[in-house]
């Protein structure tokens, strides 16, 4: 099952990026192979398994935020919240954003094909992402409201494929689907 679908390193060299060259190192280290879901736990913080501890990313957040912020994507700013100051950053410069959610827009309606096995990886990982995140109805609020409900439904159809299914038919999107499942468990 997607589920239980264990990561397995393939190459462990440096991509430049310091947050994915710690988790190759971190994948490496792990004497068997762990799961896509305890990867997720592991990455994301949400694990409190004392004998994972060491795998797990430190402040990942703040530092996804800090290398957004050095690629001017993001800013930072203190907004003040009543009784505290919260540091937030939000978009610099909307072109980025606008750029991908066109590409997830015209994919889901100019480029429909209606078969994950004959869309674009990428196109199809930032989907899951998007909903994974509760940021797909942002991505089409644009839209007007005959495509919007076309895209989401669209949408939806697709996300509510059977993960393990669709992971066994296509094995460069394995991982893919092995993440949704993780995120709909």
């Amino acid at each position: 099952p997607a589920l239980s679908f264990q990561v397995l390193l393939k190459s462990d060299a440096p991509t430049g990026d310091v947050l994915l060259d710690e988790t190759l190192r971190h994948i490496k280290a792990t004497e068997a192979a762990e799961t896509v879901q305890t990867w997720i736990e592991l990455l994301t913080g949400e694990t409190w398994n004392p004998f994972k501890l060491q795998y797990q990313l430190r402040n990942v957040r703040e530092r996804v935020a800090k290398a957004l912020v050095e690629k001017g994507i993001l800013t930072t700013e203190k907004q003040n919240f009543l009784l505290f100051d919260m540091t937030t950053h939000p978009v610099s410069n909307g072109t980025e954003k606008q750029r991908l959610v066109r590409r997830l827009q015209e994919s889901v309606l100019e480029r429909w094909v209606n078969d994950p096995l004959r869309m674009d990886r990428r196109t199809l990982a930032l989907l899951v992402l998007a909903h994974s995140s509760d940021v797909l109805e942002n991505v089409f609020a644009s839209l007007a409201d005959d495509k919007y409900d076309v895209a989401m439904n669209r949408t939806k159809d697709l996300l509510e494929m059977d993960p393990e299914v669709e992971a066994a038919k296509a094995r460069a999107t394995e991982m893919v689907w092995a993440v949704l499942a993780a995120f709909n468990k």
